[in-house]
């Protein structure tokens, strides 16, 4: 972690969340507004303060909570060594497997268009990007080639999170081998087919739902920036792999099933943008175009719900919503026809 660190902020660079003060062997937070200190615990010798973004800001009015992040941006990581050749998984272990020289060139593509689009929609200055990246090469790769786009003061942080790697396909892998799994994967359905050694889709999903709090977690105290100075013009960026992606959004806006066996890859150093609608929660229709949500995979019902997203508030419920409802109910058609009777 501190080489992928070191790779994006130089040593010389401070990290003002935390200040560490020496003195008799104690490691101290940085005071608040007021000089006072966060509060602290003792163990072996060793005093121990507490998180300072937890210490929600105060207000005459009350507490302050932080604002929401802009976007949520997910990029899948560019052209692979494994996407032209598939023999290489033979030989070289999954998480080693890096980008081509094409790839290299879709991450930094993606960068810039990345910041032309925060730049374009964006009306105040004072936007920043964080960093969620895949512990595979390729997504370390893809991470450092897009942030060639984004100076020192753009990048408030980054994060290895080893829940968004690919999926688990079983160690070095035989190519005929493979091939018959994925025959066999797509009789007994993509969802559930657990590859040898490996993983299922969902179990994929059970670990990006333990994620996913983490970032709800995150995204409610304002860990991003210190206290105080959370901007609501953050983007959050999501560096992974297709399907990992894709299970991702299933888990956020609760798809079915059937509805993420629909959907398509999105390609080679492609981004999926999930922006802050009108009342507040992340909404795909926000950004992108109704033909490029359909091209995507999504359903009608699915474009349904994400117009309800646009205007809905964190927290509330769609009961009226196609995917998880009515749906469900075949006995609803029969009562239906007997009240137009």
């Amino acid at each position: 972690m501190s080489n992928l660190f070191s790779k994006i902020y130089p040593p010389s660079i401070t990290i003002n969340h935390q200040k560490l003060q020496q003195n008799s062997s104690t490691i101290r937070c940085c005071s608040n507004s007021n000089n006072d200190e966060h509060s602290s615990t003792e163990h072996n010798g060793w005093v121990l303060s507490s998180f300072p973004e937890k210490n929600l800001v105060q207000h005459q009015h009350g507490i302050i909570k932080p604002p929401r992040p802009k976007r949520i941006i997910l990029v899948r990581h560019g052209e692979s060594e494994g996407n032209v050749d598939e023999s290489v998984y033979t030989r070289v272990a999954d998480p080693k497997v890096g980008l081509t020289e094409k790839g290299v060139i879709e991450a930094e593509e993606c960068g810039r268009k990345m910041r032309e689009m925060i730049e374009k929609n964006d009306d105040d200055d004072d936007w920043k990007v964080y960093f969620y990246v895949s512990p595979y090469k390729r997504g370390i790769e893809t991470l450092r080639n897009l942030a060639k786009s984004f100076e020192r003061s753009r990048i408030a942080g980054v994060r290895e999170e080893p829940r968004l790697r690919e999926q688990d396909f079983g160690n070095f892998q035989d190519r005929e081998q493979m091939k018959i799994e994925k025959a066999v994967r797509a009789r007994y359905g993509r969802f559930f087919y657990r590859f040898p050694n490996g993983e299922s889709a969902a179990d994929v999903y059970d670990r990006i739902t333990g994620f996913r709090e983490t970032l709800r977690s995150d995204i409610d105290i304002g860990r991003f920036e210190p206290p105080g100075q959370q901007s609501p013009n953050m983007n959050l960026v999501i560096v992974s792999h297709g399907l990992t992606l894709r299970v991702f959004l299933m888990r956020w806006y609760k798809w079915t099933v059937e509805q993420f066996e629909g959907l398509h890859n999105m390609t080679n150093g492609g981004m999926i943008v999930m922006e802050r609608g009108y009342g507040g929660r992340y909404c795909l229709s926000m950004h992108h175009t109704k033909e490029e949500l359909q091209k995507f995979g999504m359903t009608d019902e699915m474009l349904i719900d994400q117009e309800w997203q646009k205007i809905a508030k964190p927290g509330e419920l769609n009961y009226d919503c196609l995917i998880t409802g009515p749906s469900y109910f075949t006995h609803f058609d029969d009562e239906d026809k007997i009240f137009e009777l």
